[in-house]
């Protein structure tokens, strides 16, 4: 199936979304990654939604990308003696390790490398940010704080710490398990929660073993700090704006945004932007214009992809809500505005043939009647540079690797076909070729720009650039080799 947009939807399956029919029909109205959210379902709920989408992807015939989603580590308060307390602005409470029953005067936080880590001037976001505390004094076993926004707070609320890097790592027990569990079932990404740094990527990566790509959610500000580092160690990233949201002044996420969205474009990775983009549709067939404008204005930066969550996964209007960006998209890269933004953003970053390759493959499609870019790639990274140029005419990544073209399914532009071995380079430009026309982006008289690695089905090799035409009559009567 051929989308008639660039930026990629992301539908997190959950109870909504759960059965073969629904499944179906929030594929056919766009989405083209399916999220699997670690954090709720059982594993026998999970593997049922990853079955039926790798059902869907042989009735199809199209690849699909599965994506786990991992929970992180939970930083939670214990719990208080009448199940809430009341905490005034102004007044002193203690945080401690005492698992006995809290009031309004302290409460257990079982977290004692939270404790480690404090220093007085700290910031404590506690439920999501609704109540703040400043840390006045500490020590290793409790932290005495001053309540600056204050208001109810109950068992087993979530904290977050923005001021300080914790010494918690981003795979908690259950990540672990979950991490395997994922792998073992076969999903093509993973999303690595509660990044600090890039030694957390590192270590979700051996435990992956190259069985699945990795994205880094950046969601904390010392993920921001670490940024260039963990990019480079990441697969891709996603602007996880909730967490960001909370543990940063709200009018800071926007910048941030745009800035990480050009620095994965940059280094040819893809980008998720997620978060409450369509959140009224959850209850309502209808989104706000604010929310439209925020999905609108995710494309307009170039975003690879655009992620639902609950409103996909719990939702009264699952299906309506993928239809809604996918509309949006349309809309958007219609825009000759969107355009002239997407070409202005672009960076100029030829450091090797591969690069010089791709950009070339772009300027020719651009400057002649070319039809189409067709890249044929094992790992994915020269569609993955061809995306990054953000070409006018649609990207067909070809690989005889499923694998691979699972994970593009991420990538924006690209359309995914499956091919056998590869030897010859003639025999490339033909499934090329043929690809093209079966995706309906070419018909026989036209022509396409072909990028190719000789050795065939070695990593890294992109080396020849052809200008080919769409008939195999022409292709073997022409001196290819």
């Amino acid at each position: 199936m051929k989308r008639n947009r660039n930026v990629k939807i992301v539908a997190t399956l959950g109870p909504s979304s759960s059965d073969a029919q629904t499944i179906r029909a929030l594929f056919m109205a766009g989405a083209d990654v399916f999220r699997l959210n670690m954090s709720h379902g059982s594993h026998q709920e999970i593997a049922a939604r990853h079955a039926l989408v790798r059902e869907l992807e042989r009735d199809t015939g199209q690849p699909i990308a599965i994506l786990a989603d991992l929970q992180g580590p939970k930083l939670r308060l214990g719990r208080f003696a009448e199940g809430a307390a009341e905490l005034a602005e102004g007044a002193a409470f203690r945080l401690d390790l005492d698992p006995a029953p809290g009031n309004a005067r302290r409460v257990c936080m079982p977290h004692p490398e939270i404790f480690s880590a404090l220093k007085p001037g700290a910031a404590l976001l506690i439920n999501d940010g609704k109540l703040r505390l400043t840390v006045q004094g500490c020590s290793a076993e409790h932290a005495d704080c001053q309540v600056v926004v204050g208001g109810v707070i109950s068992d087993r609320k979530g904290v977050n710490v923005p001021d300080v890097v914790l010494p918690v790592r981003a795979l908690s027990e259950k990540d672990r398990t979950d991490l395997e569990f994922a792998c073992g079932l076969g999903v093509d990404w993973v999303a690595l929660s509660f990044v600090q740094r890039a030694a957390d990527v590192e270590e979700a990566r051996t435990l992956i073993a190259g069985r699945a790509a990795i994205m880094a959610k950046i969601e904390k500000p010392a993920a921001l700090n670490e940024i260039d580092a963990i990019l480079a160690a990441s697969d891709g990233l996603m602007v996880a704006r909730g967490d960001l949201g909370v543990e940063m002044p709200v009018q800071a996420v926007p910048p941030i945004q745009k800035r990480l969205v050009r620095q994965a474009r940059a280094a040819a990775k893809p980008v998720i932007v997620a978060t409450q983009m369509l959140e009224s549709m959850i209850e309502s067939p209808m989104p706000t214009r604010a929310e439209v404008s925020d999905v609108a204005t995710a494309i307009y930066e170039g975003a690879d992809a655009i992620m639902l969550s609950a409103e996909s996964a719990a939702g009264a209007y699952p299906v309506e809500a993928v239809q809604t960006m996918h509309n949006v998209a349309l809309s958007v890269e219609s825009d000759q505005t969107w355009r002239e933004v997407i070409n202005a953003s672009r960076r100029i970053a030829h450091t090797s043939v591969a690069d010089g390759i791709v950009a070339a493959a772009r300027e020719i499609a651009e400057t002649t009647d070319i039809k189409a870019i067709c890249c044929f790639t094992e790992s994915g990274s020269t569609a993955g540079k061809v995306a990054r140029e953000r070409p006018q005419v649609p990207i067909i990544a070809l690989s005889p690797n499923p694998a691979t073209l699972r994970r593009l399914c991420l990538t924006w532009g690209t359309h995914c076909v499956l091919t056998g071995q590869i030897k010859r380079f003639k025999s490339a430009v033909v499934s090329a070729a043929q690809g093209a026309r079966a995706l309906g982006i070419a018909d026989k008289h036209d022509q396409i720009v072909v990028t190719a690695g000789v050795p065939f089905n070695v990593p890294g090799t992109t080396n020849i650039l052809r200008v080919a035409p769409c008939d195999e009559r022409l292709i073997y009567s022409a001196e290819t080799e």
